[in-house]
């Protein structure tokens, strides 16, 4: 007798809950599988196609492939679906079943001799991006609150290029990005969207059908994006602000600088109009690799095209120099007078929109700012004992991790290995899979997945608030985020903050009316809210974000102000105007190329890594080098060669491939650690020290030699 056959699916709304800009709203389908004794009995819900929203007027009916295949990521069989006690050595991998009544009483017992023995600041709550979930990302805040464990200061992807945004405009919100469908040219800088946020490309391709708009992409090397520009702009990694000037000089000096915009919304135009006297196409050449010819081309085109659209990406700032690179192309649109146009001005992230008062899921209310707050980025030498990194304080000697891999993703990971390998270091991961960083902890909690617990969405790269709900009832003894926090919050006897009685949908309900955005069940029969300001605010037509209303030509890095316990890096030597700084790890004779580790397009940071039709498509870890380049190594395509420098080596598969400047190679990633050979992953090349002025991981900045395997 045959199988019985899934129901008809019946279609949900949703919302991609990963690390990019998009926050796709989703319709997806959900089956009622039959039980697999042949009874006619459900034998639970399944999750069938994932597409886009196409009613949603960003995602536009168009999602990523892999979030497309999400079945295979929420069935898969590998997923953690019990609490589990390490019984092996750190790193072994040998763990036992436990319940999660004794997991919970592990960890508050663990927590509690850490803060007697050093003071709860030696507890470190560790989280990122896994979900961007308000709820089930920040409310591990609530319990680090309410304990005064060590803050956690969120670095590693954004602050370079928020701040290098911030310096200029003076807030973190640009123009309406669905005018990229009615620019006349639409400058993609530093991103890949055709593999990071695919929605940018519908906007822009819409443009170039409809009106004949140009699609320039700056890059490092040809990307799928690249493949798809009318103007390709390819140039070194770390090169961008000395791009960025040419242009500027350019536009200064062939008369195409708006000076009656300059006069009213810009403050000290003459002092750079000035320093960029000497900043010409052939001086960036020398620099960028980019032939002066194209940067010529370029800017005239900026400065004869109103409606030109600058999407500035996070990718072009992950390097010593970034903030300075972010600030020096947002000033592009300013000097050409594009923000006054509709499909013009400048787009970088859209956070300052929402007003958000997070009270009750951070637990804002028992803030202490005197307790010390801890740069993740820098979790190697904090691990390690660094003074420094530890901001005097006492070593961490616990550590509860959710939504984020830093055995893969953190910088420097040869100290991350040596803290995490710690003796005395009890860590606590409450994760999906069992990732490197699950495979070095004490205890391993298993957790929920977006559509089996409820959540609120803000997007970084459009205007939306969105609602996920709970779909499927997790597998197994998965649990969600809140109720982790919210059960050790009980045992460690700190559940008096009424966030903590509340379920995730009542936190939903109280912050979205205590931030103006009304109530929950209003949310849900609309399923998002526009949240995008008026064309006149967006455009600043009436000023930029400071008390003069002007854009900041000249920015005050060392007075710049931002939600950080410090500056950090060398603030003081930043450029005062737009400027190549000089402070990237250039190639010398002992590291002859520079190293950037871009995302992979079937990957997103180290999740998707387990999912087969990731797998299938990525195949392996691999270093795209230049043919010359290789030729010079005595390296064929296929070649395991040793990419290395001072913090440590990792095996890599050559890929011959010429859409890169000579002296640059490509390592696509994050791939797990054990995908490469000896089991370093390629963060062992990248450093931790911070990118100035508030910090950051420089992980597109790196020098290294080759050295070809032997067979």
């Amino acid at each position: 007798m045959p199988a019985p056959l899934p129901s008809a699916p019946r279609i949900h709304a949703s919302v991609c809950p990963h690390d990019c800009p998009s926050t796709c709203a989703l319709e997806v389908e959900i089956h009622d599988h039959p039980a697999a004794d042949g009874s006619g009995e459900c034998g639970g819900k399944r999750v069938g196609r994932v597409r886009g929203a196409a009613d949603h007027s960003y995602t536009a009916g168009v999602i990523c492939a892999k979030v497309a295949r999400y079945a295979e990521r929420i069935h898969h069989p590998d997923r953690l679906t019990q609490p589990l006690r390490r019984v092996g050595a750190k790193g072994s991998g040998d763990f036992a079943p436990i319940g999660w009544d004794e997991a919970l009483d592990i960890v508050a017992e663990r927590f509690t001799a850490a803060e007697q023995r050093c003071g709860s600041e030696s507890v470190w709550p560790y989280f990122y991006a896994g979900t961007m979930g308000l709820v089930q990302r920040d409310g591990i805040n609530r319990l680090r609150h309410a304990k005064r464990y060590s803050g956690f200061f969120s670095t590693i992807c954004t602050n370079p290029a928020w701040s290098g945004f911030l310096a200029g405009a003076g807030r973190l919100a640009g123009v309406d990005p669905r005018e990229m469908a009615r620019s006349d040219l639409i400058v993609i800088w530093g991103t890949n969207p055709v593999s990071t946020q695919v929605n940018v490309m519908t906007h822009a391709t819409r443009a170039r059908k409809e009106r004949g708009a140009k699609i320039a992409v700056v890059d490092v090397y040809r990307t799928p994006s690249m493949e798809q520009a009318d103007i390709p702009l390819l140039i070194r990694p770390g090169t961008d602000g000395a791009l960025a000037c040419a242009v500027l000089h350019v536009l200064f000096r062939d008369g195409l600088a708006d000076r009656a915009y300059l006069a009213s919304h810009a403050a000290d135009a003459q002092g750079l109009e000035a320093h960029l006297a000497d900043r010409s196409p052939a001086w960036a050449e020398a620099i960028t690799g980019l032939p002066a010819a194209e940067i010529e081309a370029f800017a005239r085109l900026v400065g004869q095209t109103p409606r030109a659209f600058f999407r500035l990406g996070y990718g072009f700032t992950r390097s010593r120099n970034g903030a300075v690179n972010m600030h020096a192309a947002s000033c592009i649109p300013v000097v050409s007078g594009a923000w006054q146009h509709e499909g013009g001005g400048a787009f970088h992230t859209n956070g300052a929109i929402y007003h958000w008062n997070k009270t009750l899921i951070e637990g804002l209310d028992l803030r202490d700012p005197s307790v010390r707050m801890l740069d993740q980025s820098r979790i190697g030498p904090i691990l390690d004992g660094d003074a420094d990194a530890l901001a005097g304080g006492p070593p961490v000697t616990a550590l509860l991790i959710q939504n984020t891999n830093p055995m893969a993703i953190a910088p420097d990971q040869t100290r991350v290995r040596r803290g995490f390998a710690r003796d005395d270091l009890f860590v606590c991961v409450h994760e999906q899979f069992m990732t490197d960083t699950a495979r070095m902890a004490d205890i391993v909690l298993p957790a929920t997945m977006f559509l089996e617990h409820d959540d609120l969405y803000q997007s970084g790269g459009n205007q939306h608030i969105l609602f996920g709900p709970a779909l499927l009832d997790p597998p197994g003894q998965c649990r969600s985020n809140h109720a982790v926090i919210t059960a050790l919050a009980q045992r460690l006897g700190v559940d008096q903050h009424p966030g903590f009685a509340m379920t995730a949908r009542d936190l939903i309900d109280a912050t979205l009316d205590a931030s103006g955005w009304g109530r929950l069940e209003a949310l849900e029969q609309a399923r998002f809210i526009d949240a995008q300001p008026d064309f006149r605010t967006a455009h600043c037509l009436d000023g930029f974000h400071w008390p003069d209303g002007r854009f900041r030509l000249k920015p005050d890095w060392t007075g710049l102000t931002y939600p950080a316990p410090a500056q950090f890096g060398p603030v003081a030597d930043m450029p005062a105007y737009p400027d190549h700084w000089a402070v990237i790890e250039a190639a010398d004779d002992d590291h002859p190329f520079r190293l950037v580790t871009a995302p992979a397009r079937t990957f997103l940071n180290s999740s998707f890594t387990e999912t087969p039709g990731s797998q299938a498509r990525e195949r392996r870890p691999t270093l795209m080098i230049h043919p010359d380049d290789a030729a010079g190594q005595g390296l064929a395509d296929g070649d395991r060669v040793e990419v290395a420098n001072r913090r440590g080596a990792v095996i890599l598969h050559v890929r011959l491939f010429d859409g890169l400047r000579r002296g640059v190679v490509i390592a696509e990633s994050i791939w797990p650690n054990n995908a490469h050979q000896g089991g370093r992953g390629i963060n062992s090349l990248t450093g931790a020290d911070p990118v100035a002025p508030f910090g950051g991981a420089a992980v597109h900045d790196s020098h290294v030699r080759l050295r070809r395997c032997p067979d």
